[in-house]
């Protein structure tokens, strides 16, 4: 009887984890079907990310992976170099405007074109049919006279020879520590790059994580691709914010005057609706300590990080591009420097609700710093706890479903009520926050979080860095 029994459950047993097989592969599958909806093809570093995806969050073995992905029909192509298909190079385009290399590209598709048509039915020397190739060149001409697509283009082709995926999974697998990976070259061909920004190029990254002692929130790790874009160096200091607040009166602070009058002037509006009563509390009026000039500025809102972001030309950055912009680069790390605590990284000391100045520690492999400590960063989607799990692969943007829910969140962002994220973590509140993949969110009008330590106090802890598009400043 008790053989019976055993047999029974061990039956049971083996039935539940053919289930969670069953199911971890029908997730894998859909996420393959998804992007078999977009193209019939992938590249070689979508191949890879895929397979990292099943072998970290769906407990397949790389060759269990690499036969489900055979099996699907998903088709990987090597990147075509689009300059090369159209006889042009990097170089030669340097420096032109838009415009001009417009114009270049399409005589030579022109060219080429023509002559493919008067070539009718002969074979071409690359196995191609003549067909075959006058759509590659349309494929080409559609990329190069394009800006946004012509940049993503260039990320690519320079980014062609990363680790194959086998040896990466192994490093990660077996020895977080040894887990970077080449930074990629943004681009050759020249963009204006402010010098209080970095360039992020187009491309793929492992976005949240895999530890075991990871917040729900912070999983599951999953792959995204996000278009190249600028983010500032560091965190908006308190000087950059009197310069905004200087220029837009409707920004500063009450007085005591106004406050003593209870008058409705907008100042007082603004206040009320916009931001909480601790709003840059640390400031005098309106004026900062003089000796944090170049610390980042602090208790401020979503709302007036948008205004600010709005009133300077740029736009608070995506969680998405937060998150590649802090990981320089890397494969999963924990923190930007690798996967321990370092006091010559980051600040783990005992002033709790004092900031430090922005480039205090060194940058990360993109060269932006402060990415984790000192200050939560405020992003520009709504925050969702289990936004991951049904996460978009490109450019996700939580909240967000199209272009124009895009620019009705920018132009009317007054009207926004639901939470938003914030990341980078803060010693103010402990040091288990300050990792790249802590996300946490808050309603747009608070300023600040209380302290874990001093429950009674209102920290330092919230400021804000700005991104803008490539695709629109090129």
């Amino acid at each position: 009887m008790v053989i019976q029994n055993t047999k029974k459950h061990a039956k049971i047993s083996n039935h539940r984890n053919m289930n969670q097989q069953n199911t971890e592969r029908e997730e894998f599958i859909s996420v393959i079907n998804t992007l078999k909806g977009l193209s019939s093809t992938i590249t070689d570093e979508q191949r890879k990310g895929l397979l990292q995806q099943a072998v970290q969050q769906h407990g397949f073995s790389v060759d269990e992976a690499k036969d489900i992905l055979i099996t699907s029909g998903l088709a990987v192509n090597e990147i075509i170099n689009f300059f090369e298909v159209l006889e042009l190079s990097i170089e030669k385009l340097q420096d032109q405007s838009d415009k001009q290399i417009k114009t270049l590209v399409d005589e030579v598709h022109k060219r080429l074109y023509s002559t493919s048509l008067r070539a009718g039915g002969l074979p071409r020397p690359d196995g191609r049919t003549q067909e075959q190739w006058r759509n590659l060149l349309n494929q080409a001409r559609d990329t190069l006279a394009n800006p946004h697509k012509r940049l993503e283009h260039i990320a690519k082709i320079q980014n062609k020879n990363l680790h194959d995926v086998d040896s990466i999974l192994n490093v990660d697998l077996i020895s977080p520590e040894q887990d970077e990976i080449p930074v990629d070259d943004p681009t050759s061909l020249s963009i204006p790059i402010p010098d209080d920004m970095v360039l992020i190029p187009a491309g793929e990254f492992l976005m949240g994580s895999k530890n075991e002692n990871a917040d729900d929130r912070e999983k599951p790790i999953h792959n995204v691709y996000v278009d190249a874009f600028c983010i500032d160096k560091y965190p908006v200091t308190n000087r950059q914010y009197k310069e905004f607040i200087d220029a837009n009166p409707n920004w500063q602070k009450p007085t005591k005057q106004y406050r003593r009058k209870k008058t409705r002037q907008i100042v007082y509006s603004i206040l009320k609706k916009y931001h909480g009563r601790n709003y840059l509390t640390d400031w005098i009026e309106n004026d900062y300590p003089k000796e944090k000039a170049n610390h980042p500025v602090t208790h401020v809102s979503w709302y007036a990080a948008m205004a600010y972001a709005e009133w300077i030309g740029k736009r608070l950055p995506t969680e998405a591009e937060w998150e590649k912009a802090a990981r320089g680069g890397t494969v999963a790390r924990r923190y930007p420097w690798g996967n321990r605590t370092d006091p010559a990284n980051a600040e783990y000391s005992k002033d709790v609700g004092e900031t430090y100045p922005v480039g205090k520690y060194p940058a990360n492999n993109y060269s932006v710093h402060d990415m984790v400590g000192n200050v939560w960063e405020w992003c520009l989607d709504l925050y969702d706890a289990d936004y991951y799990a049904n996460s978009t692969i490109r450019n996700p943007i939580a909240g967000v479903n199209t272009d124009e829910d895009l620019e009705m969140l920018k132009s009317d962002f007054w009207n926004i009520r639901t939470d938003r994220v914030l990341r980078g973590g803060t010693h103010f509140t402990s040091s288990e926050p300050i990792h790249i993949a802590a996300r946490w969110g808050g309603k747009p009008i608070q300023t600040s979080y209380l302290s874990s330590l001093y429950f009674s106090q209102y920290m330092a802890n919230i400021g804000f860095r700005c991104a803008w598009d490539v695709r629109f400043k090129s």
